[in-house]
């Protein structure tokens, strides 16, 4: 089948190539001449495991092609809208992309084509953009549920397929839907037909839904460190029930990324829109506590130094592992609260570097964790890379000033570190030490200081 992909940013890239590996010809629009260059040339501009190859196959096949013009969208029967929708005033979606898609489509839209849209929007968007395409042309919604770091096989491999369609055209949107993913569904993966509103519902609800359940183990984590208690194996516990599941229990940081604060902040503006009061308290509380979150951890690293101008080290940029993506960041938004604290702040990350240092200035930047632990007084792991995860803390304790860790992610053992002479803290956890530890003892925490002040809870957006 002949498809368009308007749209090719992360999303709408990942989608075009996966689309064409199923054997589909594609072609893909972007109005931004780089990106289409880049993708032209199998070079994408973000980093993503295994997309290279895809692209690679796909372009090398013949089934995959990218252009600015609108005119190479002509004959393609489905057409996918991946496009962008960041937040706009009071946290609601901006839809000026996906009108502006729909508005390139038109002119080349033929009786029986489909347009599905991809993009997160606020429910009731589709009703209103089923006015613009002819009567002839169907509308469908097809949310993606992908997660950076594991986006090939979210697309290639989903755990579902989720349709929504209403009017008369419904079952010719199905059968069209179901030819473009024959394979997937062929190998078992679940279809789930629901009406537009449902659909555009689902991906802003299950991304809330995975933003409160981290917003509640950093809410346990609190009550933890306040009574004695440890949250990792609190999170463990919980996890082992199987109406819970230890996914997105982790107390740490917080959330971050392109998806999960922009959704939460629109999915609470249109709530609040359409009279859903409950809803939308419930999600301004979850972007509450991820906050907090950010805040007690600058609290922690603060409370390990003992003065301004001291070194940290922060290991890691990107707000996730196997991704470059520093877009809301809690990885760099505690490197730019320690910097306005007046900490001498160097980040690295195996990954997120250039992207971080674009987004982040005052700051220095360091190739390897090596260089970046070199002299600092306090290190903090702050994006859960594997290579973090497996760092030998003896060697880096020569290298440091002081053998202190902030474990920002709760990623590592403390007893291996501890064995090595380090101090680590954690989030709702008891600070771990030997007596071979070289960091001093934290300072007391006085009422007025600054890290009393980020102790208590103040807040940064860019979480």
């Amino acid at each position: 089948m002949r498809i368009s992909v308007v749209g090719c940013g992360y999303l709408g890239a990942v989608h075009a190539a996966a689309l064409a590996e199923l054997g589909h010809d594609v072609t893909g629009l972007d109005t931004d001449p780089v990106l289409v260059a880049a993708l032209e040339g199998a070079s994408p501009p973000f980093y993503e495991p295994g997309f290279d190859d895809l692209l690679r196959r796909a372009g090398a096949r013949g089934r995959l092609r990218f252009t600015t013009d609108p005119a190479a969208l002509a004959g393609a029967r489905v057409h996918f809208v991946c496009v962008g929708t960041p937040e706009g005033d009071g946290g609601a979606a901006d839809l000026r992309y996906v009108d502006a898609a729909l508005a390139e489509l038109a002119p080349h839209l033929r009786p029986g084509d489909l347009v599905v849209g991809k993009s997160t929007v606020p429910v009731g968007t589709a009703r209103t953009l089923a006015g613009l395409v002819p009567p002839s042309v169907g509308l469908a919604w097809n949310p993606e549920f992908l997660r950076e770091g594991h986006a090939v096989a979210d697309t290639l491999r989903p755990d579902r397929l989720v349709y929504g369609v209403d009017g008369p055209r419904s079952a010719d949107a199905v059968d069209l839907l179901d030819d473009v993913y024959r394979p997937l569904l062929a190998a078992g993966v679940p279809r789930l037909v629901v009406d537009l509103p449902t659909a555009e519902l689902a991906k802003v609800a299950a991304n809330a839904f995975l933003a409160a359940k981290i917003s509640f183990a950093n809410a346990m984590a609190e009550v933890c460190a306040a009574a004695g208690a440890d949250a990792v194996a609190l999170t463990r516990v919980l996890g082992q029930d199987p109406r819970i599941g230890p996914a997105h229990l982790g107390a740490g940081l917080g959330f971050g990324g392109s998806c999960l604060p922009k959704d939460v902040h629109a999915f609470a503006a249109r709530a609040a829109e359409l009279g859903a009061r409950g809803a939308a308290s419930l999600l301004q509380d979850v972007d509450a506590l991820n906050d907090d979150a950010l805040a007690r951890v600058v609290g922690l690293v603060e409370q390990c130094l003992d003065g301004p101008g001291r070194r940290v080290a922060v290991l890691g940029a990107a707000f996730k592992p196997d991704s470059d993506d520093v877009r809301c960041s809690p990885a760099l938004a505690l490197a730019r609260t320690l910097r306005d604290g007046g900490a001498d702040v160097v980040v690295t990350d195996p990954r997120a570097l250039d992207r971080a240092r674009a987004a982040l200035d005052g700051v220095a930047y360091a190739p390897t964790v090596e260089d970046a632990v070199r002299g600092a007084d306090v290190v903090v792991l702050a994006t859960e890379w594997d290579e973090y995860r497996a760092l030998d803390p003896a060697r880096l304790g020569r290298l440091a000033a002081a053998r202190v860790l902030v474990d920002a992610r709760n990623a590592v053992e403390p007893d291996r570190w501890s064995a090595a002479g380090w101090r680590v803290v954690a989030p709702g956890r008891r600070p771990v030490e030997r007596a071979a530890a070289r960091a001093p003892a934290p300072p007391v925490v006085r009422a007025g200081s600054p890290a009393g002040a980020a102790a208590t809870g103040s807040r940064t957006r860019e979480a």
